[in-house]
């Protein structure tokens, strides 16, 4: 009887830090691995990263995951069974060209299957493209399609300077995925597609899908046609109007209620 109730606790026990623990946030380095040289001429990291607190980095959007009770992790190498198994969010942002990198890493064949398994599981992935000069969509495509998305070649919000940022705002307010924001700035972005699972999560003036949103077996994919949540657009720069900052942190919440129970 004693072998009994102290299993029991240890189940309860278990089980309560289960559901307690803070969800893992994951952030791709190795689809997007883009070098540059600093201040002392030594080559470092930088564009995407949640450590770059620069105009480059994604610390605001970090932060807004931190601020909801996740933590950060970053995957430097391909993403299979093992290490997806660690995270409840996987963000893939801007894979590199050649352009930005000489070696690239594209997205295979091995790693959309692990993806897609991942994903059905219960994962909550996070596909954010570009304009096509910018990104290597092709492969990033092949991975799209598995949820019915296709990234286009094609350029949505164009700003030709910083006079004209009425051309890439975009109306939120009412979008649920948006609670706080009622106006985003999303400049040279790239359309999505749709079909199948899919569906359009947010519209630009033109009527463009340019977020899209996917519920796959116990999991959710979002796509979005740029990576808009950067620090030079959540910083504060923007006019008043656009509400990036607090978009992120919509975004981040948003993400994170998709993570089944």
């Amino acid at each position: 009887m004693k072998y009994i109730f102290t299993t029991s606790v240890l189940f309860i026990l278990s089980a309560l830090l289960f559901t307690s623990a803070a969800q893992t946030v994951t952030l791709d380095y190795y689809f997007n691995h883009e070098v540059h040289k600093n201040k002392s001429g030594q080559e470092e990291r930088f564009h995407y990263l949640w450590e770059d607190r620069a105009s480059s980095g994604f610390s605001i959007f970090g932060d807004a995951f931190k601020n909801a009770g996740a933590k950060l992790n970053s995957l430097d190498e391909a993403p299979d069974a093992g290490n997806l198994k660690a995270t409840n969010i996987y963000i893939i942002v801007d894979p590199d060209t050649k352009k930005e990198s000489p070696n690239p890493n594209y997205i295979e064949e091995k790693d959309i299957a692990a993806i897609e398994k991942w994903v059905k599981a219960g994962g909550v992935l996070v596909m954010m493209a570009n304009d096509s000069a910018n990104v290597e969509l092709p492969h990033f495509n092949h991975l799209a399609a598995r949820f019915g998305m296709h990234f286009n070649d094609d350029l949505q919000n164009h700003v030709t300077n910083d006079n004209h940022f009425q051309d890439g705002g975009v109306v939120t307010k009412g979008n649920p995925i948006f609670k706080t924001a009622d106006e985003i700035f999303m400049k040279d972005a790239c359309s999505i597609s749709i079909a199948g699972p899919a569906k359009a999560g947010l519209k630009n003036s033109n009527g463009a899908v340019i977020i899209a949103i996917a519920k796959y077996g116990k999991g959710t994919v979002f796509a979005v046609g740029d990576p808009w949540l950067y620090n030079e657009y959540t910083n504060g720069r923007l006019p008043a109007t656009y509400e990036n900052k607090k978009a992120a942190n919509d975004v981040a919440n948003w993400l994170l209620k998709q993570v089944p129970k």
